[in-house]
């Protein structure tokens, strides 16, 4: 792997890989549930909101996409080329590598700006355009690929990337059309980015391209997307929590931006949003589907999301070899955060009757 480092990038780094979210910043939430709650975080994460332009998202790549977490090599960390057990096909240092000029006809030519939201869905419009919350630096054949198409769950492949990211037709419960399926260990990631783009811009769902094929919106301000993608993004939500690189996104674009991703802060709003909008049938989907965060672990505190969970009163910790940990006798309706009890640094494993999750302690 090539290597890419600069002690001023490094310094940078480490100030707001750290970072927590700022005192009051989301204050006047309490209590809210459902549209009302996602409409307080709207007028939230507006506030303050600057537009550094299009071009600043190439500085922003920089700093705040390196990788640090697979290879650890400080090249730009892209989902769509990412491959998380193994070594990626190509890799890109940043600034040197970013797209301008032919087009390459094959990936690992170049990286450029990939609109998790498709920009043409809001005729280009600022700062949707620019917005470091939903623009990822992806290889420039594989985002050319994905197009507009919405994410979704691919049946029958037309094509795959070198990490396995894959375009074709969706067999997902309630759309049948073309759909771009990342690969699982960025699916939360563009989830929590998604739900972010319709709640920073609420106010202007109405006025984008909603009626395109394409384009999964249902022309609301509420629920924003059409039901079957709303269960798609849950699901991807719930089976990839937040990870430590969305962490460390996050805390970057609030120094970059001035704004924040509120589902990689709190993802259990995700459930208290939309779940409101789930029919019999869709909840069953989710049914008692156990996960937590933060993953790692830093200060002891572990919370507990999911769907179905309001009956489980006693939870495990196991360590990875088998050796019961700690009981917790706890009921997760009224409570969901796990105060962990001697408990060193290292993989555990969470279970909850007979659903299970690892999670790393730091």
């Amino acid at each position: 792997m090539k290597k890419f480092t600069t002690f001023l990038l490094l310094a940078f780094f480490a100030n707001y890989s750290f970072a927590q979210i700022p005192t009051g910043y989301y204050d006047g939430t309490a209590g809210s549930t459902g549209y009302a709650l996602k409409t307080k975080l709207h007028a939230i994460i507006k506030a303050g909101h600057q537009d550094k332009g299009y071009g600043g998202l190439w500085e922003a790549y920089k700093i705040g996409d390196l990788d640090k977490y697979y290879e650890n090599d400080n090249t730009i960390l892209d989902v769509y080329s990412e491959k998380p057990l193994s070594t990626d096909a190509y890799n890109y240092i940043p600034g040197t590598n970013q797209c301008g000029g032919s087009t390459p006809g094959s990936e690992g030519g170049c990286y450029n700006r990939e609109h998790v939201f498709p920009q043409g869905f809001f005729n280009e419009g600022t700062p949707m355009k620019h917005d470091y919350l939903h623009v990822f630096p992806t290889d420039n054949v594989v985002n050319g690929k994905r197009g507009n198409f919405p994410f979704g769950k691919v049946g029958s492949a037309s094509w795959t990337s070198t990490n396995g990211s894959k375009l074709g037709t969706s067999n997902f419960p309630g759309y049948g059309g073309t759909v771009f399926e990342p690969i699982d260990e960025f699916k939360g990631d563009i989830a929590r980015s998604l739900l972010y783009f319709i709640t920073r811009y609420e106010d202007q769902l109405s006025g984008f391209s909603h009626t395109d094929n394409n384009n999964p919106q249902d022309g609301t301000s509420g629920r924003g997307f059409d039901q079957w993608y709303i269960n798609l993004l849950m699901l991807w939500h719930q089976n990839d929590p937040v990870s430590a690189k969305e962490i460390a996104r996050n805390n970057y674009a609030y120094v970059y931006q001035k704004n924040r991703n509120p589902y990689i802060d709190h993802p259990e709003w995700v459930t208290e949003i939309w779940t409101s909008t789930l029919s019999t049938t869709d909840l069953a989907s989710f049914e008692k589907t156990l996960s937590v965060y933060p993953n790692p672990v830093r200060n002891g505190e572990l919370n507990v999301s999911g769907y179905g969970l309001n009956e489980v009163k006693t939870l495990q910790i196991y360590s990875i070899d088998g050796k019961l940990i700690q009981t917790v006798n706890q009921d997760l309706k009224n409570n969901r955060k796990i105060i962990l009890k001697n408990i060193t640094k290292g993989n555990y494993i969470l279970k909850a009757e007979n659903q299970s999750v690892k999670f790393i302690v730091q």
